[in-house]
């Protein structure tokens, strides 16, 4: 099921030039409508149900709807970030709540190694290795195709 939002609760993130979902939205789907300043689905059948702007949105005005095989027909499942987790909360259409807490981050922020801690195997651009290839790989050599 695609993401709508509940514009009861959409507040535009105070009409910036764009809105968090937008920012996040990996298939541009999200926009800000200028009149109501308000978030909205431009094109819900092409949603990849990635959840990410559910996650990102400061005020959970963003909700999808999980299918019947997870959540029967009116249950909710709302997430709530904090900087080191993240708070899934399931609403069952019986009213009962359970929530399940993960860790968002395994080690501190900013510390993450882009080439973890493998050497550059080229720069040139026209190569098909990868970075950090064949380090990477654990391989000495990669096989000439």
């Amino acid at each position: 099921m695609p993401s709508f939002v509940i514009t009861d609760k959409c507040d535009g993130c105070k009409a910036l030039d764009r809105t968090a979902c937008q920012y996040i939205c990996p298939n541009d789907l999200m926009v800000l409508d200028r009149e109501s300043n308000k978030a909205m689905n431009r094109a819900p059948e092409m949603c990849w149900e990635c959840y990410n702007c559910v996650k990102i949105c400061p005020t959970q005005a963003i909700e999808v709807r999980g299918y019947a095989d997870f959540m029967p027909l009116g249950g909710v499942v709302q997430p709530l970030r904090s900087s080191d987790a993240i708070m899934w909360s399931v609403k069952f259409r019986d009213g009962q709540i359970k929530r399940f807490k993960f860790p968002t981050r395994t080690i501190p922020e900013g510390t993450a190694e882009p080439d973890a801690g493998f050497e550059t195997g080229t720069d040139d651009l026209k190569s098909p290795l990868l970075r950090t290839e064949p380090g990477s790989t654990g391989l000495d050599e990669l096989e000439k195709i």
